[in-house]
């Protein structure tokens, strides 16, 4: 049997077998084995962020931006004001959230290439009083950006403003530890760095901040709020969980937890993203990013300037040889991404540089090798 293609992606990723397996039991919604499982997974998500004495975690059905919208809607009063960060697709979203949200924000947009950085994020404060929550992509995978969340929870906690961190794609491989970081809301999903499969996200959330949330939502169903007073009298998700999806996470996690939390799962996907790297580049490809911005969960490559490189027959050749990537997402420059994240090693990325070498010769394209970023 052939096997399934590797999805080099930003998520939905490729999982492990024992990941897969876990999904091959059917398990009853109300029932007590199932909302064991919830609480586990719930307070494995607190522990692993050191958050167990500071948040609540409250998981959503749906994709990463419903919790996006669900903690916004959630955590932002209809009085609120929000500065969001922008440096690509996923701080654009967000935008577009409080726009249908209808609550008030600004924004500071550093387009494609450029983090926002802290002394900026200090100034609109500082002009701006009315601003009650800063949100913040923590790794934009538009770009393949790793944003400096650190440096601005400590210009937001200064401010002492309210900050919403997006770490979709961080969180499980970038470690946090609520403790230092200061946020008061962290949202997430299923099927990014702690590699389980798509069907939910959720949000960690500071328990004096989700205790007066109530009646901030505009929807019953995106509310964290009643979703976390439900789960907390009832054990038991409010509407139909995604039963399979959550057992299969509980699996993931477990996987997680054995490769050495998110720091051994770090050292995995760092030493994914440096191989691909070093060896795009000998190849010809250019990063979109400069050397300090990228990140070790996905790789922005400009798309060669060769009159034979057409990128969905570059995508579509890389397929038929079993490698799946992700299109560009820009809006400066045509470009395509290589996610370093899944259950991927070397062995797949070397795999994956061969079978590039083979698809350059099939489409008559020859690139002349790039130097170092510094």
């Amino acid at each position: 049997m052939k096997r399934d293609p590797y999805l080099l992606t930003p998520g939905p990723i490729t999982t492990s077998m024992e990941t897969k397996q876990a999904m091959l039991h059917d398990w009853g919604s109300w029932d007590s084995d199932f909302n064991a499982i919830t609480t586990e997974v719930r307070q494995r998500l607190l522990a692993e962020a050191n958050a167990t004495s500071s948040h609540e975690c409250v998981p959503i059905q749906g994709s990463g931006t419903f919790a996006v919208e669900a903690t916004l809607a959630t955590v932002i009063p209809a009085d609120g004001k929000v500065l969001i960060l922008m440096n690509g697709a996923y701080g654009q979203r967000m935008g577009k959230i409080c726009d249908y949200l209808g609550r008030n924000y600004v924004t500071l947009d550093k387009g494609d290439y450029l983090p926002p950085l802290p002394h900026e994020v200090k100034s609109f404060l500082q002009d701006d009083p009315d601003i009650t929550h800063v949100a913040v992509v923590h790794c934009e995978t538009s770009s393949g950006i790793l944003n400096p969340v650190e440096d601005i929870a400590r210009v937001v906690d200064q401010a002492g403003r309210s900050l919403i961190i997006d770490s979709m794609s961080a969180f499980g491989a970038l470690p946090i530890d609520a403790q230092k970081l200061k946020f008061d809301a962290l949202v997430s999903s299923a099927n990014k760095c702690f590699e389980g499969v798509p069907g939910f996200g959720y949000a960690l959330i500071r328990q004096e901040v989700l205790a007066q949330a109530g009646g901030n939502a505009h929807s019953l169903s995106m509310d964290l709020y009643d979703q976390w007073q439900y789960m907390e009298r009832t054990g038991q998700w409010r509407y139909t969980p995604p039963t399979h999806i959550v057992a299969a996470f509980l699996a993931a996690l477990h996987e997680h937890e054995a490769e050495g939390g998110s720091r051994g799962r770090l050292a995995r996907y760092s030493s994914n993203c440096n191989r691909l790297v070093s060896g795009m580049r000998a190849r010809g490809f250019q990063t979109l990013l400069e050397e300090r911005w990228l990140s070790p969960i996905i790789v922005t490559f400009l798309s060669p300037d060769h009159p034979r490189f057409e990128f969905k027959r570059f995508y579509n050749l890389l397929k038929e040889r079993g490698f799946i990537i992700y299109p560009g997402k820009l809006t400066e420059a045509d470009s395509f991404r290589i996610g370093c994240i899944g259950r991927l090693f070397g062995t797949q990325i070397d795999e994956l540089l061969d079978v590039i070498d083979e698809v350059l010769e099939l489409m008559n394209i020859q690139l002349e090798a790039q130097a170092l970023l510094t």
